[in-house]
């Protein structure tokens, strides 16, 4: 632990929690991967005692909180940074710092602006307000999220959170987009239908918006149960289908959702999205075989994906730079961005593509960009091209 860089770290953690500007840590990459033990993750909390550090053991199949004094905390920290994770991050009211230790021993240190409002309380029991309650919400309660008293299960805060951190990032697109009164949202891949309800939930309810929702899922038993709960919700214009991305029958798409299409299943999204002229395109994409495959590097990028690891990511990098490419060729203003934190989920890109309805595309220039690119990278071309041109 004589390393300088963690010994700033650790300076640094303290100051901000004995100033009790200590907003989350979370320690990551457990050294020994048989662990059960995936991370942990520190906050303050006051206590009727006072203020205290309150440490989540995460494992597999179960959490466990443990309150200790500052001091005791730090050194808990110290010593399972020394011997038990390789990376920590901290989240203050201040700046956020990002440590990563390979397992060589090299040691890096990152500074950012901070991504979080500053604590305001630390009280135990402080929740942060949802935009989704829980109070008396039935489609919750009938997909598992919730028990019957209409808390949140122990083991479903994850996805608690994952739900509201999914409508936090929509809802912005959706009071900017110029959408017709009763518009179309197919969500593709709809699965067990949590984001689904949620943002039917969430359009209606919050933003009173008028529309149609049609959840397209290829799983007989998840099409029914999806069914049954929005009857039971009384989701009138919610229904879901049984379908695949390629060949779901929709008579009109206005807003397109695609989360976790595997591989070139975010391409088919995205082409259906394009060919109906929808003016919001949301996909999450998962898996990128088919640029990996293709790679033929023969300049000096080679050494970038002459290793799996980094052709994978350089793969995954290509894939969705060129996605957001062509959508923009088509006239979609394209953000790219982190979904959830990658403590939930490695995949965690999301693509947001709006249609604007003004102004000129310089298809020429973005053209060039995508074979620029694609010759630097050997690749022949992007299955979202070929569907585009088929």
């Amino acid at each position: 632990m004589n390393n300088n860089q963690i010994v700033i770290f650790l300076d640094q953690l303290a100051s901000f929690i004995y100033n009790k500007e200590l907003i989350k840590l979370i320690l990551s990459n457990r050294k020994d991967k048989s662990s059960d033990l995936k991370n942990i993750i520190a906050t303050i909390v006051k206590v009727k005692v006072g203020y205290r550090l309150s440490f989540v053991y995460r494992h597999n199949t179960k959490d466990i909180t443990k309150n200790y004094e500052f001091e005791e905390g730090i050194i808990l920290i110290k010593a399972a940074l020394n011997s038990e994770f390789y990376n920590a991050e901290i989240t203050s009211n201040s700046e956020n710092l990002s440590l990563v230790t390979t397992p060589n021993g090299k040691v890096r240190l990152k500074r950012s602006e901070p991504t979080l409002q500053p604590v305001a309380t630390f009280n135990h029991n402080h929740v942060k307000e949802r935009l989704i309650k829980t109070s008396e919400n039935i489609y919750l309660r009938e997909l598992g999220i919730i028990n019957a008293d209409w808390q949140v299960r122990h083991e479903m805060g994850d996805k608690y959170r994952q739900i509201n951190r999914y409508i936090e990032l929509l809802s912005p697109y959706f009071n900017d987009a110029k959408l017709k009164d009763n518009f179309h949202v197919a969500d593709m891949g709809s699965g067990k239908g949590y984001l689904t309800f949620a943002l039917y939930d969430y359009l209606t309810k919050n933003l009173s918006k008028n529309i149609k929702m049609t959840g397209v899922e290829f799983r007989d038993d998840l099409v029914k149960k999806c069914n049954e709960v929005a009857v039971k919700t009384d989701f009138k214009k919610l229904n879901f289908i049984k379908g695949t991305i390629a060949q779901a029958e929709l008579e009109s798409i206005d807003v397109l959702i695609a989360l976790h299409a595997c591989d070139t299943a975010t391409d088919e999204a995205i082409y259906r999205g394009i060919k109906a002229d929808a003016s919001l395109i949301v996909v999450a994409p998962c898996c990128h075989k088919q640029i990996r495959q293709e790679f033929n590097v023969t300049n000096e990028l080679s050494y970038v994906v002459n290793h799996g690891i980094l052709k994978e990511r350089q793969a995954e990098i290509i894939t969705d730079s060129l996605r957001a490419l062509i959508m923009e060729s088509f006239g979609y203003k394209t953000k790219v961005f982190e979904f959830i934190s990658t403590e939930h989920t490695p995949k965690n890109l999301m693509i947001v593509g709006r249609k604007i309805k003004s102004g000129v595309v310089n298809k020429d220039s973005i053209m060039n960009n995508i074979s620029a690119i694609k010759k630097l990278y050997g690749i022949n071309k992007h299955h979202l091209e070929t569907l585009l041109e088929a």
